[in-house]
């Protein structure tokens, strides 16, 4: 099999699995497969804690290798804060993130690692949502001898798609529609859901989607096409879809965007799915692409997850336009914290300053817009 028709073969596996997580173990062996590698790990973090990790190996999960990591390693693993500072979609080498005088002593080198089969692995970091980070640990490759170049350019090619892999699932996370059927999906009313056939016209919509479209606030349907109310998120629109479904003969790849909104609220965030068909379907039409609009405003409450990812706040920033939002005066935020008034202005001058809004009752309304307050 080439190089590429394995990446292919990944491709359509991963698409699978962001809508059914059953799916990942046998992903995650087609990888380790294709690249020649003893396993993966993924996990997601932030600049304080793992928030989660899973550990394959061929298929197989090992919480073994989980637990030890967590329990054992992670809190003297001189890595993990190298990591986080690696720039996004870098392949680093293990060893390169361990001093020369580490390498002799440290515990989750020589023994973690050994054990694990890490020790000439690779580890990356992606952007993630919500400030979080996506660490992607590569165990050693099987063939002793070092790294193959080929080896290295189909993990680099499949970097955007472990990111999106991530990104899928924490918008069904967030819409409680996890491990769902495609029609099933149809039914959840936390996000707009959009089946499109190979010409990129809709087939299918659930009720939340046919709202959007309907009211025409940043998106809207010609003839079953799809439109962005910006001109230049329309491009960007077309170009996603476009890479979704490709000519024949192409690569299907998924993607994710913003589309701005001409009133007061946030933007959709659009996540794009190819839908890979296992059948001939002799020209009858089908569906080949999900398209997922998340609508922050739909949130049920205010989410500080949320409030962070959509405008774009560090957690003390966050934490400060949350309260805000709930009627707590400076003061009071101050009390509960255990800062100073001062501290509290400073950070709500900062939030001024990155979405343009000079009064508190214009950032109530962005944080308002991001959910809906009960």
């Amino acid at each position: 099999m080439s190089d590429q028709d394995a990446f292919e073969r990944i491709l359509a596996s991963l698409y699978e699995a962001m809508l059914d997580d059953a799916y990942w173990p046998a992903t995650s062996a087609l990888i380790d497969a294709a690249c020649g590698i003893k396993g993966n790990v993924l996990l997601i973090a932030d600049d304080v804690q793992i928030r989660s990790i899973r550990a394959y190996y061929r298929g197989e999960r090992r919480v073994d290798l989980e637990r030890g990591y967590l329990t054992i390693y992670y809190p003297i693993d001189e890595r993990a804060p190298r990591v986080l500072q690696l720039p996004d979609s870098r392949l680093a080498h293990v060893t390169d993130l361990f001093t020369p005088e580490e390498l002799k002593t440290s515990p989750t080198y020589n023994e973690g690692l050994r054990r694990s089969g890490g020790q000439d692995g690779l580890n990356v970091r992606l952007d993630g949502p919500d400030d979080s980070h996506i660490a992607w640990v590569i165990a050693d490759p099987v063939t002793p001898g070092g790294w193959e170049s080929s080896q290295l350019a189909l993990l680099e090619g499949l970097l955007p798609h472990i990111r999106q892999f991530v990104r899928v699932r924490q918008a069904l996370v967030g819409a409680e529609a996890l491990s769902t059927s495609m029609t099933n999906l149809l039914d959840t009313s936390r996000l707009g859901v959009l089946y499109l056939d190979r010409r990129g016209r809709v087939v299918a919509a659930n009720d939340r989607a046919r709202a959007i479209l309907r009211q025409g606030d940043g998106v809207s349907d010609r003839d079953g096409e799809l439109y962005a109310y910006i001109p230049t998120d329309c491009d960007q629109l077309k170009r996603l879809l476009a890479r979704a479904l490709p000519s024949v003969g192409g690569v299907a790849t998924s993607g994710s965007m913003t589309l701005r909104r001409p009133s007061v609220l946030l933007p959709f965030v659009v996540h794009v799915k190819p839908v890979i068909s296992r059948r001939e379907d002799f020209g009858v039409q089908r569906v080949a692409a999900l398209v997922l609009l998340v609508e922050p405003g739909r949130q049920s409450h205010i989410d500080s997850n949320v409030v962070a990812e959509v405008l774009g706040l560090t957690p003390g920033e966050t934490q400060v336009a949350v309260w805000l939002a709930e009627g707590k005066t400076a003061r009071e935020m101050a009390r509960v914290s255990g800062r100073t008034e001062a501290a509290i202005h400073w950070h709500l001058r900062h939030i001024f300053r990155k979405h343009r809004v000079a009064r508190q009752a214009d950032l109530i309304r962005l944080v308002l817009s991001v959910a809906d307050y009960v």
